[in-house]
């Protein structure tokens, strides 16, 4: 039996991530991408090769606009022009044709020559809001491994930061740890239990280790991070519909249904009340 996807990686993993789509133009008007070019059902995404074919998709005057900027580089401060270069890239493929990869992949090649702890957190947590509602494996593995590799570099600049553990550490369980791979997971949960050592009220790193022990299939541990979390944060939706997930998944079917019923109060939604009711009706 195929495993169930967690309900809140269904809807609201989705919703996260579909903020960084409303995006405003800028300069060019924008033009339709056809989704279908650049497949990613391979196992590993070339993002060069994904951006050269939907560059065959673009107007002419967009093509120029592109060409201007990417040859653009004269003699002098090369990398400073370059940088220039990639965050006015990452601009139009932000506000222009409002593409996540792309406009992802400059910010990432910006923020590698800026190595600044700020814009190295700031990219890291992009690629990981993504992949988190990431359905595509092979954009999943490229966004995980990006993710990893900027919280790793912004990790040697500040060491002791917890921020940056928890994100480095959600990259293996949202990402490489997601198919109940342990040896991912317990690296995300190693990173996670260094913050809660430390600091036993950070929620943040609770509800990740919460996760980290559903997607191995710990459900008493999950439940019992799940629980630190919505008592600490009653109004905590996505810890609310983990909660209900991992009993469900553990059959305690009295359980999910109080904590299903919850989530629908406090998510309000009718698309997230459809799931839900699906979801109790296969409990009884």
């Amino acid at each position: 039996m195929k495993k169930q996807q967690p309900l809140i990686l269904i809807l609201t993993g989705l919703a996260l991530t579909a903020i960084l789509f409303f995006f405003g133009r800028t300069t060019e008007p924008k033009k339709p991408v056809e989704t279908t070019v650049a497949s990613a059902t391979v196992s590993n995404f070339n993002i060069k090769l994904f951006i050269d074919s939907i560059k065959t998709t673009l107007t002419p005057s967009q093509l120029l606009y592109i060409d201007k900027i990417e040859n653009g580089i004269t003699r002098g401060d090369v990398p400073a022009q370059q940088l220039k270069s990639y965050n006015s890239l990452a601009a139009f493929w932000k506000d222009s044709i409002s593409l996540f990869e792309p406009y992802a992949y400059y910010i990432y090649e910006s923020t590698k020559l800026d190595n600044s702890e700020k814009n190295l957190t700031f990219a890291a947590q992009l690629f990981l809001e993504r992949l988190r509602g990431e359905h595509d494996e092979a954009k999943l593995n490229w966004e995980t491994n990006t993710a990893i590799e900027l919280f790793e570099k912004a990790l040697q600049l500040n060491p002791d930061k917890d921020e940056l553990k928890i994100g480095l550490g959600s990259c293996y369980i949202f990402g490489k740890g997601r198919n109940g791979d342990p040896q991912q997971t317990m690296k995300g949960i190693q990173e996670l239990l260094s913050v809660v050592r430390k600091d036993s009220t950070n929620m943040k790193a609770q509800f990740v280790l919460g996760v980290g022990g559903f997607v191995s299939g710990q459900h008493d541990k999950a439940i019992e991070r799940f629980s630190k979390v919505v008592k600490a944060q009653p109004g905590n939706l996505e810890a609310v519909a983990f909660l209900a997930d991992t009993y469900a998944a553990k059959g305690d079917k009295e359980n999910a249904l109080q904590w299903y019923n919850i989530s629908k109060r406090l998510a309000n939604s009718p698309e997230y009340n459809k799931e839900v009711d699906e979801r109790i009706k296969k409990l009884k």
